[in-house]
């Protein structure tokens, strides 16, 4: 059931591109220890780097915690596909 009347919230923390917090998250879509690719309240976002992993997660709550190096965050325009994102068969068939 869909809340009308709520402002969307979505916020990032991050912490020496080691540690990033973020509100408003509402699926993960993908991940790897290179990338996350997220459903925000505000749109797809891409997140890439070397050893990222999930520390909390709490979709219920929009919540997400990632830890390892971050080197880029980015937000998609709906309706568009990241050029760089690999994509499942892409990730299988290296």
């Amino acid at each position: 059931m869909v809340e009308h009347g709520k402002a969307k919230q979505h916020h990032l923390n991050m912490q020496n591109r080691k540690l990033l917090d973020l509100t408003g998250v509402s699926n993960v879509e993908s991940f790897d220890s290179e990338e996350f690719l997220l459903q925000t309240e505000l749109g797809h976002l891409t997140i890439r780097g070397h050893n990222l992993h999930i520390k909390n997660l709490s979709l219920e709550e929009g919540l997400l915690s990632i830890e390892g190096t971050v080197s880029s965050l980015q937000y998609l325009d709906p309706g568009s596909q990241s050029k760089n994102s690999k994509g499942l068969f892409g990730k299988m068939f290296r």
